[in-house]
This record gives structure tokens, C-alpha cells and sequence, in this order.
């Protein structure tokens, strides 16, 4: 492979944490008092991994292929989401190497839950979890995440050409 079989990828997302939504974060249920708002299950880290993947391929960004105003995505699990991205990444002939993600919320505490979470990421894009990484940051009580209103999250990948098999 030359370094043009690779690809950066690049991705963002941020919910408003509301009443009356479940909270869930890298496809985890995390009990707390609040959930994320949005179209589909809101998972804020699940949607910053799919940007990085469609970003790394030149596919565009999450909002194109999964519409918020598009009844088929209403309530959907965005681990869904995620192996459609991977599947499309498969069909540009590319596999994700490896990541790295943040989760910047200063509620709930998001370490206990990282482990579930890369291994969800992983299983869904068939990758071992030792290539996904998900670490957690306050903003110490700045900004709206400081506030408590709400969850960012941000993933950095690289993406590989897949070898052609003989």
C-alpha cells in the first residue's frame, strides 16, 4: 500500500440534554435523569464516528444520507446508522484502521461505560476494540456542556484501502 491507500476522517456532533429521553451514548443505555434530543436516538458519539467515516471517504456528512426529515430515521438506533456507514465505506473499498473519540459532558460521569462503548462501535464495523479508543473530558463547568445542557463528542480516524484478495 502507498499513503494514498489512506484517509483522515473527521467528525462532530452535539445534543441538548432534555427530560424524557433515554441517554444513550456509543449504543450504551446510561442511567440518567435526562437523555439527548434529536430525530433519531440522539447518540451524540455514534454520530460523530459516522462524519469522520463519511468525511475519511468523501461520502459527505451524516445529515445527507440520514435526513431529520426523513420519517425512516424517527427514533432509529443510530448503531444502525454507524453499519450503514461502515457498509458504505466497504462499497469505496475502504475498512476504518483505527479511532479515536471524546466525549466532552460534565453529567453524567462517562468512564465506567467507555469499554461497552468501543466494543459496540467495533462490533459494528467489525473491528477488534483495541482500534477504537473513547475517552471522556469535562469542560469544568464552562459553556454550555459546563451548564449541563448538553453532550459533544468528536472522532478522529484513519481510513485504509482494503487489500485486493487474489
Amino acid at each position: 500500500m502507498t499513503g494514498a491507500d489512506y484517509k483522515i476522517g473527521s467528525g462532530y456532533d452535539v445534543h441538548r440534554l432534555v427530560s424524557g429521553r433515554k441517554l444513550i451514548i456509543g449504543g450504551v443505555d446510561i442511567d440518567f435523569d435526562r437523555g439527548l434530543s434529536g430525530h433519531s436516538d440522539a447518540d451524540v458519539l455514534i454520530h460523530a464516528v459516522c462524519d469522520a467515516i463519511l468525511g475519511a471517504a468523501g461520502l459527505g456528512d451524516i445529515g445527507e444520507h440520514f435526513p431529520d426529515t426523513d420519517p425512516e430515521y424517527k427514533g432509529i438506533s443510530s448503531m444502525i446508522l454507524l453499519e450503514k456507514c461502515g457498509a458504505l465505506l466497504g462499497e469505496q473499498g475502504y475498512e476504518v484502521s483505527n479511532m479515536d473519540c471524546i466525549v466532552f459532558a460534565q453529567v453524567p460521569k462517562i468512564s465506567p461505560y467507555k469499554k461497552k462503548m468501543e466494543e459496540n462501535i467495533a462490533g459494528s464495523l467489525n473491528m477488534t476494540s483495541n482500534l477504537v479508543n473513547v475517552k471522556a473530558t469535562t469542560t469544568e463547568k464552562l459553556g454550555f456542556i459546563g451548564k449541563e445542557q448538553g453532550i459533544a463528542a468528536q472522532c478522529t480516524l484513519l481510513i485504509k484501502a482494503i487489500p485486493q484478495k487474489l
